[in-house]
């Protein structure tokens, strides 16, 4: 039996060669279709016979094609997906599978279009109104829409039951991160900050029954430990990515240890199983439906904050380390409306920007640093 150390390092083994996942999957007859942030229908790619790989941009990535397409200042997830596909990275892809919920996102599926026509740009649209009857029709439709330009590029039509199966798998992926999530907060000391996004972040390139058995074994051997004394902080993550080593070390090195996450690229992908009781496409549309505490997604009660504290109070978090990823518009109007709440909840929390081009995170460490003794006081 392999050990939990051995586990975490081939999990880690992914997440630090995509490129050699995208080349297996190739190698063996997959067609892999790029699933591009944050709410794509990974569910409809598989049961179209392709895998869904994860495409959130990539750490220290240096720019310089992707800056003819936008401005240096843009959201640099962005800026960085561009990239790869300009320099011929990504050029394995058969789609490239691109949301447009935000006007980054928007722009950013008709530069792919131009700049990178060998690789077929798939567009989806979510309703603003996505709660409403004419809403999740509308995502209804745009699924069945998806599904059949998918089933034309892998010459495999999309069933319902091939929808069905695909929607189950998933949904049993996302109840063991959900556990993996629970178990970690309880070995803190065992799942670093790093080790538990490696966990997650492993998911976005390996095939989903894999990942799945790979998460459900860390789980089960994590089952088998008591919990040990923890003598630093716990804390709640959120953001829209926390995919920074970086960042991770530093938190470790402050003795802080994520015991749940409100982030668009964790937890908010696993957070909702899609109801299997329905027919599919509907089922789908109506998880985005009742998806709450994204920026990215119509929230005029703004109830992301709400959201956290009832993680704080659930988990017995210290505080909330709120990730702001640099030139992020919809973050940046969520984050002054999210800490007001949080303070008005008595919940200590940190605004720290993140950006994917950024080589030292000095000041952060400091900042971190300094939460780390309000805590302790």
């Amino acid at each position: 039996m392999k050990t939990l150390t051995e586990l975490f390092d081939e999990l880690q083994a992914v997440v630090d060669n995509p490129v050699a996942q995208l080349d297996g999957f190739i190698r063996s007859g997959k067609k892999v279709v790029g699933c591009f942030p944050e709410y794509t229908p990974n569910e409809i790619v598989y049961a179209a016979g392709m895998v869904p790989f994860g495409i959130w941009g990539a750490e220290g990535r240096e720019i310089s094609e992707a800056k003819k397409y936008f401005p240096p200042f843009y959201c640099a997830l962005v800026l960085s997906s561009l990239e790869m596909g300009l320099d011929g990275a990504l050029n394995k892809l058969s789609a490239a599978l691109i949301p447009s919920l935000c006007d980054t996102l928007k722009c950013l599926g008709q530069n792919w279009k131009s700049g990178v026509p060998q690789v077929p740009f798939i567009q989806l649209v979510h309703p603003q109104n996505r709660k409403t009857p004419a809403g999740i029709a509308f995502l209804t439709e745009q699924y069945k829409k998806i599904a059949l330009q998918l089933g034309e590029i892998s010459g495999q039509a999309v069933t319902d039951d091939a929808l069905k199966n695909a929607i189950h798998l998933f949904n049993q992926r996302r109840r063991a991160l959900r556990e993996f999530s629970d178990i970690a907060a309880l070995h803190p000391n065992l799942v670093t900050p790093q080790r538990r996004n490696t966990v997650i972040k492993s998911g976005y390139f390996m095939d989903v029954v894999e990942h799945t058995k790979a998460v459900e074994t860390i789980v089960a051997q994590c089952k088998t430990l008591s919990p040990e004394p923890w003598k630093g902080h716990k804390i709640i993550v959120t953001g829209i990515i926390a995919d920074s080593p970086s960042i991770l070390q530093i938190l470790a090195d402050n003795k802080m240890a994520i015991v749940a996450d409100e982030v668009a690229h964790e937890s908010r992908q696993f957070r909702q199983d899609i109801p299997e009781n329905k027919a599919p496409y509907e089922a789908m549309a109506e998880q985005i439906a009742h998806l709450d505490g994204c920026s990215l997604l119509y929230d005029p009660e703004k109830k992301r904050g709400r959201l956290i504290a009832d993680m704080v109070k659930n988990t017995g978090a210290d505080g909330v380390v709120y990730l702001l990823t640099k030139f992020c518009d919809p973050e940046e109007f969520d984050a002054p409306i999210v800490k007001k709440f949080l303070d008005r909840e008595g919940i200590p929390s940190i605004i720290i920007e993140i950006d994917q081009q950024t080589k030292t995170y000095e000041q952060a460490r400091t900042a971190l640093q300094t939460f780390a003794d309000v805590l302790s006081a």
